[in-house]
């Protein structure tokens, strides 16, 4: 049932008193079609958040001699919105549980016009890197709308549709990154690299139309209102900082190399902000296509099976990128790093799989052992939608690690290289905790209840 007014302290209109995904019925007769509702414009917001969030990765390629940065600061000024928007995912997250989701997308949505407007007014050869730096930062609240609509829909739908859904909402959101490069490469390959704002001017009406549509279209779930204990509980928990550590080796990589690829190509292989930008777009564009698929083959093989043979995967290619920088192929070179994106994209479907698994494991084993059945579930869509939002901050921490690796890197060797061995090492290190916790036979547990409920993640 949808209730136009606001009990209590409810904030707004559009909320939703009996949402139970669970029950069969309750489902097929409405529960699908207003969770499709709420998935497809929730796909579209985070869309354009992402295009503002990791913008800076473009309008850095329009920045050429007449601005006076080095690569260095190049590197660092892409990373500050990544840690911004890092930062801010784990207040977007419990702000759906206290304004609803609603609410939330509609205010966040409507946000985005703050950055985009900073940028046009102060992107000019002359600008200080000092302004530079605090208008990117600004850039970092797209980043937080991730965490805000992942832990929404995440209330929206059953464990058995979650990995589609959740892929299908970040893989739509993360689209957001090729669609700001492609558009990118538009303005430069047709008015120059002296044009940013028109870029960040065909933002804006964007902006408007989705904050619109989330007036419009989307819901407040009222379960999950006012749920403040859930962050705390989440944090005790030693699957948050699990998950979240695997988050860090896929979405990190992920949204690490979309921010540093173009200019990775510029440093290291002398490509034109014009050769780079026609090439940056492509891994990005594969690993937001394919992230649904990861979560499909979650849903179907395990999440915690998809993920260890996906980092296996992501350590291969990440050789084949140090072998093509010792060779100088940039053929071989762009070919590894796009297989890259590609598995980051798969990884990244098959961890945020992983998260609700692991808490609906444990509701099914405690409702096999007596408990309630309703509590149980409410518990574990309270706590699985908490761990995606801290999972969700610290996985994108990743992303300013790689940038400030490749900065670092850049600065005492002129290459890409040692930053790849480090994350190659990381990668390693990936591939033994997720067979270590979830995959390696534990005899001696078999009849615990964590053991139980990890046989399902």
């Amino acid at each position: 049932m949808t209730t136009t007014s606001a009990p209590g302290r409810r904030i707004g209109g559009r909320w939703i008193d009996h949402w139970d995904p669970e029950d069969e019925g309750f489902w097929q007769r409405t529960g699908s079609a207003i969770a499709r509702r709420n998935l497809w414009q929730s796909i579209f917001s985070e869309h354009i958040g992402f295009s503002i969030w990791t913008i800076w990765s473009v309008l850095v390629l329009f920045m050429g001699p007449e601005y006076g940065f080095t690569a260095a600061q190049k590197f660092f000024l892409v990373a500050v919105p990544t840690l911004v928007g890092s930062i801010l995912r784990l207040p977007y997250t419990f702000a759906v549980a206290r304004f609803g989701g609603r609410n939330w997308t509609i205010f966040a949505a409507s946000l985005l016009i703050v950055p985009t407007i900073l940028a046009m007014v102060v992107l000019e050869p002359g600008v200080s890197y000092t302004t530079l730096l605090v208008v990117a930062a600004v850039a970092g609240v797209g980043g937080g709308n991730f965490a805000s609509s992942m832990a929404n829909i995440n209330a929206f739908f059953p464990e058995k549709e979650k990995g589609w859904a959740l892929g299908l909402n970040a893989g739509g959101g993360n689209l957001g990154v090729p669609v700001a490069q492609l558009l990118g490469l538009l303005v430069i390959a047709t008015l120059g690299a002296g044009s940013p704002r028109v870029l960040l001017a065909v933002y804006l009406p964007f902006i408007a139309i989705s904050a619109f549509l989330a007036w419009k279209r989307m819901d407040n779930i009222a379960a999950m209102s006012n749920d403040t204990g859930a962050f705390t509980e989440a944090c005790r928990d030693r699957q948050t900082w699990i998950m979240s550590f695997l988050y860090i080796g896929t979405f990190g990589s992920f949204i690490g190399y979309s921010f540093a690829f173009g200019l990775v190509l510029q440093n290291q292989f002398d490509r034109t902000p014009l050769q780079a930008a026609a090439v940056t777009f492509i891994g990005p564009l594969i690993g937001s296509l394919i992230r649904p698929y990861g979560g499909k083959l979650a849903d179907r093989f395990g999440g915690a099976m998809v993920t260890l043979w996906n980092f296996v995967g992501m350590a291969v290619a990440t050789l084949v990128i140090i072998f093509a920088s010792g060779i100088e192929s940039l053929t071989l070179f762009t070919i590894g790093f796009i297989a890259l994106f590609t598995l980051s994209g798969v990884g990244n479907g098959s961890t945020y799989k992983m998260i609700p698994a692991i808490f609906t494991g444990r509701a099914r084993v405690a409702i096999a052992g007596g408990a309630d059945r309703g509590t149980s579930f409410d518990t574990a869509r309270r706590l699985s939608g908490a761990v995606i939002g801290i999972a969700g901050a610290v996985g994108a921490l990743g992303g300013l690690f790689i940038n400030l690796a490749f900065r670092q890197s850049f600065m005492t060797v002129q290459s890409g290289t040692p930053a790849f061995w480090g994350f190659l090492a990381f990668y390693v290190l990936c591939i033994g905790v997720t067979w270590a916790v979830y995959l390696r036979p534990r005899p001696a547990l078999a009849g615990s209840t964590e053991a139980a409920a990890m046989a399902r993640v």
